[in-house]
Parts: C-alpha cells; sequence; structure tokens
C-alpha cells in the first residue's frame, strides 16, 4: 500500500513510497502546464523498492490554491531547488513533463551549481531542449475559451474539469500561470548538465517531434538516450507503467 505524506519543506512535495525503510533513492517529478502532484500518485508502487516519488506541487492550486503562482521559471526553479537542499542526503534523479522539462533542466543546473550535486539521471517528457524553443507566446494572454481549447489540442487528460463553471475559476489561473512561465522562459546562458539525460515522449504528439525530443542530446557531457511510447502529448497517463518501468530500469 503506497503510504503519503508531505516532505520536509511540505509544501513543494508529496512523498510517495510502498514500502517502508530509508530510500536510497528519490525521483523528483515536475509536472506540466496546469498539472498536479496527483499525476504522479500511482508511480511508487511501480518503481524499484528503495526508490521514494517526491511529486512536485507548484503553488496556485490543490492544496497551494490560496498561493499566488510562481511569476517566472527562476522563481520557480529557485524555490523547488531550495526545497530539495533537505532531500540530498540519499541521491536524486529529475523527471519533468512538457513545462515540467524545463523545471526540471533548471533544477538540475542549481543542484549542480549550488550543491556540487550532479543527479543521477535527468529525464525529460514532452518537450524539446530550451535552447531550441521559439521566442515568445500568447497562449497565456488568450481568452477562457481559447486557452482551455489550446490546451486540449496537446491531448485531453482530466480537462473535462474546466467544463464545471465552478471549478473554472479556481482551475483556469494556474493553467494561464503556467504558460507564461514557459513562454517567458528564454535562458541567456543553456549550459550542457554533467547528468545523464533521457527524453521521453509520444508517438503523435503535436507539441513535440522527435527532432525537439533529440536536441536534448546537447544539454548533457554524459550519456543521452531517447524512448518513444505510443501516444499524444498526455502519452505518460495511458502508458504509464510502460514509461515508469522503463525509467526503474535506468535508476
Amino acid at each position: 500500500m503506497t503510504v503519503t505524506s508531505r516532505g520536509t519543506e511540505g509544501k513543494w512535495f508529496r512523498r510517495y513510497r510502498v514500502r517502508s525503510g530509508a530510500p536510497r533513492l528519490r525521483l523528483v517529478c515536475l509536472p506540466h502546464a496546469g498539472g498536479t502532484a496527483t499525476l504522479f500518485h500511482g508511480w511508487a508502487g511501480l518503481l524499484p523498492n528503495g526508490v521514494e516519488v517526491l511529486a512536485t506541487q507548484y503553488p496556485g492550486r490543490q492544496e497551494r490554491l490560496g498561493e499566488p503562482c510562481a511569476s517566472s521559471m527562476t522563481e520557480l526553479a529557485d524555490a523547488i531547488a531550495d526545497a530539495l537542499e533537505h532531500e540530498l542526503d540519499v541521491p536524486v534523479a529529475l523527471f519533468g513533463h512538457s513545462l515540467g522539462s524545463a523545471v526540471a533542466y533548471e533544477v538540475a543546473r542549481r543542484l549542480e551549481d549550488r550543491h556540487g550535486v550532479v543527479a543521477e539521471r535527468v529525464v525529460v517528457s514532452g518537450r524539446g531542449a530550451p535552447h531550441t524553443e521559439r521566442a515568445g507566446g500568447t497562449v497565456h494572454l488568450l481568452d477562457d475559451e481559447r486557452l482551455v481549447a489550446t490546451a486540449r489540442r496537446l491531448g485531453d487528460v482530466g480537462s473535462v474539469v474546466y467544463d464545471d463553471p465552478d471549478l473554472r475559476p479556481l482551475l483556469l489561473p494556474s493553467l494561464r500561470g503556467d504558460f507564461r512561465i514557459i513562454e517567458s522562459y528564454r535562458p541567456l546562458d543553456v549550459t550542457p548538465l554533467r547528468a545523464p539525460v533521457t527524453a521521453v515522449g509520444g508517438t503523435a504528439d503535436p507539441g513535440c517531434t522527435l527532432p525537439e525530443l533529440l536536441s536534448w542530446s546537447a544539454l548533457t557531457t554524459a550519456s543521452y538516450e531517447h524512448r518513444l511510447f505510443p501516444g499524444d502529448h498526455f502519452y505518460l497517463v495511458p502508458q504509464e507503467e510502460a514509461l515508469v518501468r522503463f525509467l526503474a530500469e535506468r535508476l
């Protein structure tokens, strides 16, 4: 049975572990725009004994609904890296999907630069490397209907909640805020990581093609690999078991 609790920096992480005992590795998971830590609640049961999942909860949603969303990638990555400072007693790996891929890269850089900690592996999903992304973006400026429609074009996972007139005003600010973060994210210094990088994605993802995934090969001085799974941008939901078992072999 999966045991869940909040981490040391309680508001940032949900901690998922199936078995008792001290972890030997922590897998830090970072969700997509509008996403929540709940996306990763089933992963612990598919991972080897000793791997603990720290599912990141961005501000502005669920139990953090009363907090303002992060205003920039710098603010978000700084806060997550600071929260992880108390979790570095064992090795860490990072998995990020879509927006979370860019966050994973930025957090991994901060761990290397500020703490001298090289992640066991950085897994990026459903997004090209920062140095290949086009400048600008106006999705976060769209009206509510077009914002939701744009998000749905990538894949329809959990988007039915946006149809609820009572929930929509509570959920759209985090979706819009996350799009603002990624659309304003253009790092001037894109430094390769010392950690190995694995890029994963869906075969029919309209938002991330294979060449875009391959662009991550330039952002590591260690090993690089990639793997495609059947599905669209949110392939990781129907392919959860296959994806997590693939990751388990690399942890």
